[in-house]
């Protein structure tokens, strides 16, 4: 029998997280692909259409899909029979797998892991530990799924216990509802039923990573209460017209997955997980005979997309002339393309400012007039001015906004997803606007900047404040100066009533 050696575990995870940062799984690429071919909404569209061309650019590119390069998942299916040379505990070996995928110099990945989650929750550094499970199953192999999972989707998860009587489908429906567009849609619902608390949430996270085979089970029909239930959850959430982005439109999710397990009389466990536009993970397994290859997906399995009829439609914004006027005439739904200064900061860089602002000094930077953008970057490699930079979920910053409009001068705003009543009613209050680009478009996104310097707090890493120089930006207007949002009349326009089975 083959001996299953630690190098070789290191070195396939290691290689599994460097192939998802750029490709897509095969079958999301088409099941994108079908959704912005049938999508009636022309501002979920472009989304989807920014999506796609960003994911074909990063296979060419070989660069992270997400400038949120995610926390590493990496289940691991053991078999009870299976002969190592392992020294280390197998946290050990993931994490050294992980620390080397993420610290490749040809393509860097974003170290988002923090650890101490209580206190000054200082970056590792390397994206470690990964988040590891493991289950013992028979025969002789060592099977794994490396997973990366972004913040933005992985924070809107949700578990419930409903009676035994209850509605899988209802909660999980109107749960969706209240999440907004923060996990980035479309993507996948992963759904668990049974078990216990921590069981549930586990199966509703390992369903992420099975095919997606929606259109495929619409055609055949279902063949169990399982598929019964992804189909009626498909049909529903897609009928509540969040759309692309949360811009309103015909899909939402690409598909929905179930997994269940014996639970207690008493007891309906249900764990609800989504996975975002950047859907990442790969599956390999070892038998000794070596670690594990990849082969990199056909380009073809990409539509040719062009961006070139949106962006003539797009209306150009010099973001180094921010009068009242020009930010006024902003309307709610408006696609644009920015060039000139912009600031970069997140929550981080926002917590600082307030407390200087509190303590009376002058902030590093001159924000009157000027635009933020809700970004941590990538490193840059080679030539880049800067490494992908899509935006982070805006709602964080929501309770820094109305002082810093207050006391800064700030006009304008770029992030993604719908901002809350608080910020909503300083951003009218201020006359001020607020404008998304895609999640999921970083790289794509990563190219309008031309220039980028860290200007302030540098300790903060990839939270620091840089100053960008950008060229044709594309964003699109979410919130105007009197408060009115696209992310709630985008969904009202697009709901519809889902036709009964």
């Amino acid at each position: 029998m083959h001996i299953i050696r630690e190098d070789d575990l290191i070195a396939s995870i290691a290689e599994g997280l460097q192939y998802i940062s750029y490709f897509h799984p095969p079958d999301f690429v088409r099941a994108m692909s079908a959704a912005w071919e049938r999508e009636e909404n022309p501002g979920a569209k472009q989304a989807m259409a920014q999506i796609l061309v960003n994911s074909r650019m990063c296979a060419l590119g070989r660069r992270p899909i997400c400038q949120d390069t995610g926390s590493a998942n990496i289940h691991v299916k053991y078999g009870v029979e299976a002969k190592t040379d392992f020294k280390r505990s197998l946290q050990e070996i993931c994490d050294e797998g992980t620390r080397q995928g993420y610290l490749r110099d040809e393509n860097p990945l974003r170290a988002s892991v923090v650890v101490d989650p209580f206190g000054k929750r200082r970056n590792s550094g390397d994206n470690t530990p990964c988040m590891l499970t493991v289950e013992m199953v028979a025969g002789d192999t060592i099977e794994v799924e490396v997973a990366a999972k972004g913040g933005g989707s992985e924070n809107k998860s949700k578990f419930t216990t409903l009676n035994p009587s209850g509605s899988v489908a209802d909660w999980v429906v109107q749960t969706v509802e209240t999440l907004g567009a923060g996990w980035c849609p479309p993507g996948i619902l992963g759904v668990g039923v049974g078990g216990n608390a921590d069981k549930a949430m586990a199966l509703a996270k390992q369903s992420l990573s099975e095919p997606i085979d929606m259109a495929e089970l619409l055609r055949r029909g279902p063949s169990s209460t399982a598929e019964d239930l992804r189909i009626e959850i498909y049909e529903r959430v897609n009928a509540l017209g969040i759309g692309a982005q949360g811009l309103g439109g015909v899909t939402t999710v690409l598909d929905v997955k179930v997994k269940s397990f014996p639970t207690h009389a008493a007891s309906l466990p249900v764990g609800l997980i989504p996975n975002c536009a950047a859907t990442r993970h790969v599956h390999f397994t070892l038998d000794g005979s070596g670690p594990a290859s990849f082969t990199p997906p056909d380009v073809t399995d990409w539509p040719e997309i062009l961006l070139d009829q949106a962006s003539a439609q797009a209306t150009r914004i010099d973001l180094d002339n921010l009068t009242d006027e020009v930010v006024g005439s902003l309307t709610p739904g408006q696609t644009l393309l920015v060039s000139g200064t912009l600031y970069t900061g997140r929550d981080a860089a926002h917590k600082r400012m307030i407390e200087m602002l509190d303590r009376g000094e002058p902030l590093p930077v001159d924000l009157k007039g000027r635009a933020i953008y809700y970004v941590g970057p990538v490193d840059a490699v080679r030539d880049e001015a800067i490494g992908p930079a899509g935006p982070t979920t805006s709602t964080r910053m929501d309770k820094f906004t109305d002082r810093i409009l207050a006391d800064t001068g700030l006009k304008v705003m770029i992030g993604k997803a719908e901002r809350g009543p608080a910020a909503l009613e300083a951003i009218a209050k201020h006359k001020a606007a607020y404008l998304v680009a895609v999640g999921g478009a970083a790289y794509l996104v990563s190219k309008a900047i031309k220039e980028a310097k860290p200007v302030a707090f540098q300790d903060l890493g990839m939270e620091a404040i840089y100053e960008l120089r950008v060229e044709d930006m594309p964003v699109t207007v979410a919130v105007d100066t009197n408060g009115n949002s696209i992310h709630k009349t985008g969904p009202a326009a697009w709901r519809r009533t889902p036709v009964p089975a």
